[in-house]
């Protein structure tokens, strides 16, 4: 049988003729999914993001679900609700969106509170409760969640316990003008993603997270400089609360994704710090005087300032 990271790259260089400008998104992507965590895209609209999405659902032969968020939207749009049978007399329940494996949830930022909190309870358990009974979620499961940075009119910012369930938040950004001028000659090919067949089952990506998981070996030279990045962004001037422990998990585990997808079996340094600026950022809150300061400019200053274990 092909080995696992073989077939996700042959999957990522198959998916950047549909993507194109966009290999390097497409591979945190792969890499927050292959982590068990959910992704965060913070970016601006028409670039690219639902695209993304519909790919790595399609390439992975994944269910796939959309939930275009607005201020009405209700929980049990997101979760499903029971209807009344008049033949049966009975109620019967309809799975919402979140019921797919792979679950878009667009411009999140603009669902109420309470909408938002609906998808705790699946990114965080992999279950749901509606109407009192608890539903477990299909496996694998992968949200991948999108804001716009600029509009804030109407919206409803994501609160540090949702934002640190996010195992990375990434943007797409603008394409290269060579790539744009492709995009633009030879027009939109989202609709053709819909016919492309699986390039993996869903088994043998569910098998993929365990291996990486299990079978991808983290040094104790290593936990203990994760530990020392975890420490310094607790004990900076410039941060009002660090790095949780679950953002240490998300280190390790993206870490781990990041040699799997090289080929190897074990961390070196370089997936921690590879990976650092999509991981933690996110994650700190600043003292009020540094609100300003660029989150991701301040993990590169810690992280520098770290020794690296031989």
């Amino acid at each position: 049988m092909e080995p696992g990271s073989r077939k996700i790259n042959r999957i990522i260089s198959f998916l950047s003729q549909y993507l194109q400008g966009k290999e390097a998104a497409l591979r945190l992507s792969l890499i927050t999914f292959f982590s068990k965590g959910h992704l965060l895209i913070e970016d601006l609209p028409g670039l690219g993001k639902t695209t993304l999405a519909i790919a790595v659902a399609k390439a992975l032969g994944l269910s796939f679900g959309r939930v275009q968020c607005t201020s009405d939207l209700l929980p049990t749009d997101i979760t499903g609700l029971s209807i009344y049978r008049k033949n049966t007399g009975e109620f019967e329940f309809h799975p919402g969106p979140i019921f797919n494996n792979i679950v878009l949830v667009d411009e999140i930022n603009r669902a109420t509170p309470k909408t938002q909190s609906a998808l705790l309870e699946g990114m965080g358990e992999k279950q749901t409760t509606t109407e009192g009974k608890t539903y477990k979620l299909p496996q694998p499961f992968f949200v991948i969640a999108t804001q716009n940075p600029v509009e804030q009119f109407g919206t409803f910012p994501l609160p540090e316990s949702q934002l640190d369930r996010f195992m990375a938040k990434i943007s797409i950004g603008y394409v290269s003008r060579e790539a744009e001028r492709e995009i633009i000659k030879g027009g939109s090919r989202r609709n053709e993603l819909y016919s492309i067949g699986p390039l993996m089952s869903s088994g043998e990506a569910v098998h993929i997270q365990e291996s990486i998981r299990d079978g991808v070996h983290v040094s104790d030279k290593l936990l203990e400089y994760i530990m020392d990045i975890v420490g310094a962004t607790r004990a900076s001037n410039y941060i009002l609360a660090g790095i949780s422990t679950r953002g240490a998990l998300a280190v390790s585990r993206t870490a781990k994704a990041n040699a799997y997808f090289h080929g190897r079996d074990f961390v070196i340094p370089e997936d921690i710090k590879e990976l650092a600026e999509y991981v933690l950022p996110h994650r700190i809150i600043f003292k009020e005087e540094h609100e300003r300061l660029d989150k991701k400019e301040i993990i590169k200053s810690i992280i520098e300032q770290i020794p690296v274990p031989a």
